[in-house]
């Protein structure tokens, strides 16, 4: 049977006091690793803490190699969804069905390091309802990854009705009463990034410096990937995008009335046009061409997130609950 409904904590599960939310896909080689390394952690901090896991359909052994785990541990828990939907999703999913007064957000990959979970929880017990871990260096990330990463946080944060601290990706500690506002949104998307930024409450930053995956590779696409997700924060967060359709245009048309008076002019004193031949009028209509479709596209990327709310389909689906009370 197929849930797309939101846990409730009940019983013993309402006693806990920090949740640890892994999104995974194919990773059954870095999951032994990282159980190893933040397990000493969590047990540092507290005895009431829960790892749940949440996977994307894997066609490796990434579902058994945690269910063995869960066997040795029974505070680890597992979320399988009912088809591939995405990192953004298993986070989202994770995050709303956790039964924590806090929730931390972490890769399995052991490039974002699990002993900073200490600091993160040392803010949070001094009043922060949000704490960012926000990479001081990224070892390990290609020079184009890096590049992208820099433009992006720029563009959505000049742009963009929240503000999202540059260099932090999901790695994060939020609070039960951060993890309820973000039940009651109903969008889709899944950007965590701007949400929290959007929802508020007090914030604090701990820097660290990123290491290269402990094992694996990823099975994320650094490029497109952060472009797919950085443009899909644009369009959520702001309206500007719209705004430069629209200048762009004005511009264009502008400049077309200042090239038919310039035409007109050089015509009138030379009694010549202004250009010859097929080149010069080929650039132009591609030109118009491009910008015509520049202008749809980002139309077309609105009307299309405005479909996908209107439908009110279920930001994600879990097929199986394994190790939560009153499931199997």
């Amino acid at each position: 049977m197929t849930d797309t409904s939101p846990a409730v904590a009940s019983g013993s599960e309402n006693t806990i006091e920090l949740s640890v939310v892994v999104p995974i896909y194919k990773e059954e080689e870095t999951i032994p690793r990282f159980l190893a390394r933040i397990a000493p952690v969590l047990r540092g901090i507290t005895e009431r803490y829960e790892i749940l896991f949440v996977l994307d359909p894997s066609p490796d052994r990434t579902e058994n190699v945690v269910r063995a785990a869960i066997k040795d541990d029974p505070r680890i828990k597992l979320l399988v969804m009912t088809r591939r939907w995405g990192q953004p999703a298993c986070t989202m999913a994770g995050i709303e069905l956790c039964h924590g007064r806090a929730c931390v957000v972490i890769d399995v990959d052991l490039q974002d390091p699990p002993e900073l979970i200490t600091d993160l929880v040392a803010k949070w017990r001094d009043g922060y309802e949000v704490v960012l871990a926000q990479r001081r260096s990224r070892e390990g990330e290609t020079l184009p990854k890096r590049i992208v990463s820099w433009m992006g946080y720029r563009v959505i944060n000049r742009i963009s009705e929240v503000s999202i601290p540059p260099n932090s990706g999901d790695f994060r500690l939020i609070d039960r009463v951060v993890i309820e506002a973000l039940r009651g949104l109903k969008e889709t998307h899944g950007f965590l990034r701007g949400l929290v930024g959007y929802v508020g409450f007090r914030q604090a930053i701990i820097q660290y410096d990123r290491a290269p995956r402990a094992g694996g590779t990823s099975k994320y696409s650094q490029i497109t990937g952060s472009l797919r997700i950085g443009f899909n924060g644009i369009v959520a967060f702001s309206g500007k995008p719209l705004a430069l359709a629209t200048t762009m245009g004005f511009v264009v048309a502008v400049a077309s009335v200042l090239l038919g008076l310039a035409y007109v002019g050089v015509k009138l004193v030379t009694h010549q046009g202004l250009v010859t031949g097929l080149a010069p009028l080929i650039l132009i209509i591609t030109f118009l061409g491009g910008v015509q479709l520049i202008c749809l596209g980002i139309m077309g990327e609105y009307v299309g997130r405005i479909y996908e709310e209107v439908r009110q389909r279920p930001k994600y689906m879990v097929a199986r609950r394994i190790n939560f009370e009153g499931a199997s």
